[in-house]
């Protein structure tokens, strides 16, 4: 009987001591924290619309993305109405929505043709085109560490991706040519959580969304199923969880900082697609997921120290 009541007084005080724990740690590594959770959502996002842009054409399943992303927050919304949702600023929420679009257009016109590892692999050259930015445009100082990670961490997805993108051509170019726009929506990002919170962001930025993306999503309408409106809810919840997370990480730490994890996202994608797929990753991921993992844990152990 003692063993059956010991366990949940036991347990009783984990949440207290997990925040306190959480409470712990400086920003920075809080910021990576929730990077990393931001990976994981989205790379269960990309496997879901991988499969919804083979049913349909593909700008239709970015605007039905992130209608129902914004559909999943009107409880937010209704709860704390309309004033609390109101940006200082609408100039930011809109140019961040233009350039997003204009990424997104690429990714998903490219998506269908390129295997979701890939997906996930060339995804990793945005990093470098973020911490680039973040000196030019916001002025942080990128310590030596934070570039020797990234660049251990690209060594690592050119060992996973190099033998799997022989003839990928146009599509892979083209995947590859969002980058860049991503990286511009991401330094926007950081520059309006100066000023709105999270869930600001990314109530704006589904709103946004949706309206630049739906003249490029009627012309071929079609309607979707029942099913397929389900899987939108999930991808609506899983974007607009994975955007949430990724905000407030860059609202807690440096863009910077906050990138060489972003390489953790071959872990989650080799292990969604073992899980969803049976597929089975070849030595040279493990090996690149051993030298990702490799810098993201150097990485986080010099912003725990407070070294440069």
């Amino acid at each position: 009987m003692s063993q059956h009541v010991a366990r949940p007084l036991a347990l009783r005080g984990l949440p207290l001591r997990l925040g306190s724990f959480w409470a712990r740690l400086s920003p920075t590594l809080r910021g990576m924290a929730w990077m990393a959770l931001s990976g994981l959502s989205f790379c269960l996002l990309n496997g879901l619309m991988s499969g919804m842009t083979r049913e349909m054409e593909p700008f239709q399943a970015q605007f039905l993305r992130y209608v129902f992303g914004f559909a999943v927050m009107l409880p937010l919304l209704w709860r704390q109405g309309l004033t609390a949702f109101a940006p200082n600023g609408l100039s930011g929420q809109l140019w961040r929505g233009v350039v997003h679009t204009a990424g997104l257009l690429l990714w998903f016109l490219a998506l269908p043709h390129i295997p979701l590892a890939d997906v996930t692999a060339l995804g990793f050259t945005g990093p470098i085109f973020i911490m680039f930015g973040a000196v030019v445009f916001l002025k942080e100082k990128v310590v030596l560490s934070r570039w020797v990670a990234a660049a251990v961490g690209l060594v690592g997805v050119a060992i996973v991706l190099g033998p799997k993108l022989s003839g990928g051509g146009g599509w892979t170019l083209m995947m590859l040519a969002s980058s860049p726009l991503f990286a511009a929506s991401f330094l926007i990002t950081k520059a309006l959580t100066r000023r709105d919170r999270p869930e600001v962001i990314v109530m704006w930025q589904a709103i946004t969304i949706s309206l630049f993306t739906l003249p490029f999503a009627l012309p071929l309408w079609i309607w979707p199923t029942p099913a397929q409106l389900g899987w939108f809810v999930v991808a609506g919840l899983l974007g607009s969880f994975g955007h949430w997370c990724l905000t407030e990480a860059f609202r807690l730490a440096d863009v910077s900082a906050t990138q060489p994890v972003k390489f953790l996202d071959l872990a989650w994608a080799a292990l969604l697609g073992f899980l969803l797929f049976g597929d089975v990753p070849g030595w040279t991921t493990y090996a690149g997921a051993a030298v990702i993992f490799a810098s993201a844990t150097w990485m986080a152990r010099r912003e725990a120290a407070g070294r440069g």
